[in-house]
């Protein structure tokens, strides 16, 4: 019952979430942990007031965290995709 209030049955193999000013960073961490273990396999956290990126992957248990980075690359799960971060910082 509580996976339906929560999850589909279905979780996407990537994820972004943007963090707004409004959100709290340790309920979206959580939330992103969430994904990684209900079989997202890549999602990026974008903190643009701290300017860093924390990347979730599946089979790793924390988050990889880049300070400032320029550039993301879906890796395997999007192949091709790249996100410039520049005009976001």
């Amino acid at each position: 019952q509580q996976q339906k209030t929560r999850f589909l049955p279905l979780c996407p193999d990537f994820v972004i979430e943007l963090l707004s000013p409004s959100d709290r960073l340790k309920e979206t961490q959580e939330k992103m942990q969430e994904y990684r273990q209900n079989g997202t396999r890549l999602g990026w956290l974008i903190n643009r007031q701290q300017q860093q990126v924390e990347i979730y992957r599946q089979g790793h248990a924390t988050a990889e965290i880049l300070i400032s980075p320029t550039s993301l690359s879906a890796e395997e799960v999007l192949p091709g995709f790249v996100l410039n971060l520049e005009k976001i910082w």
